[in-house]
């Protein structure tokens, strides 16, 4: 579903992903771990389009998106969700208007039509009932599942995650990685979820790439990155808190 080719990124000079080549396999949870500032999140951001690389080729379903004219990314866009690290939601917009946005923008689906899919996304999440409630009206971990109802309204084939644990209580992250793993079940999307959080790519994870110093140290399944032999891997990993928990895949 993605593939990414050579990839180069600098800003201002400096380099910040080095000679990057990846695959994302259709319908595989990926973890993208590694240090604050080792390039994840640019990762994630190159691999929507919101940002293009110094160099290489970023594929994206079948299409070479690197330099797509903004239109015809947005057409790419559509198949892609994204949930944000701090939610990014309006706040002057109900849930429900949130959830809907997208589909107003990109859609002629009647009033009564973009209801029902906002319900229905809702419902995924476990906020059935919410359409009404104001952003602020909402706790961490509820704004981060309003952010995921948004992201699948679309009901696309790829989701990427910016940290979706970042700020949450053990037993919020626990519930954001069980939908991660039921986006998975029920709609059948490939993921890509960045993450500091050794918990949280132990329980969602097919495979786990590390990044450290903007290029890919090390990527295999979670049993591969357990037992890497790889000292920086296993430095992150001891560095982390806490040991794997359950998520019944």
């Amino acid at each position: 579903m993605i593939k990414l080719v050579n990839v180069h990124m600098e800003f201002k000079k400096e380099k910040i992903l080095k000679n990057i080549n990846l695959e994302v396999k259709k319908g595989e949870v990926l973890a993208v771990i590694g240090a604050s500032g080792s390039g994840k999140s640019t990762l994630l951001r190159l691999m929507i389009g919101l940002l293009r690389p110094t160099s290489g080729e970023i594929w994206v379903a079948g299409n070479e998106i690197s330099k797509l004219r903004e239109d015809q990314l947005d057409k790419i866009r559509l198949r892609m969700g994204m949930v944000f690290q701090y939610s990014a939601l309006f706040d002057s917009m109900s849930v429900g208007d949130n959830v809907a946005f997208g589909l107003r923008e990109h859609t002629k689906l009647s009033q009564s039509e973009i209801n029902i899919k906002v319900k229905e996304k809702l419902k995924l999440v476990d906020l059935e009932g919410y359409e009404q409630h104001l952003p602020n009206e909402l706790s961490g971990g509820m704004k981060k599942r309003v952010s995921l109802a948004r992201a699948i309204a679309f009901e696309p084939n790829i989701i990427l995650y910016d940290e979706p644990s970042a700020g949450l209580d053990p037993i919020m992250t626990a519930k954001i990685d069980s939908l991660i793993v039921n986006m998975q079940k029920v709609l059948g999307v490939t993921s890509v979820v960045v993450t500091h959080h050794m918990e949280s790519a132990f329980a969602i994870a097919d495979r786990i790439a590390m990044i450290h110093e903007g290029k890919i140290t090390q990527i295999g399944s979670v049993e591969d990155i357990k037992n890497s032999n790889n000292p920086v891997v296993q430095d992150f990993i001891n560095g982390s808190k806490g040991m794997t928990k359950e998520v019944h895949r």
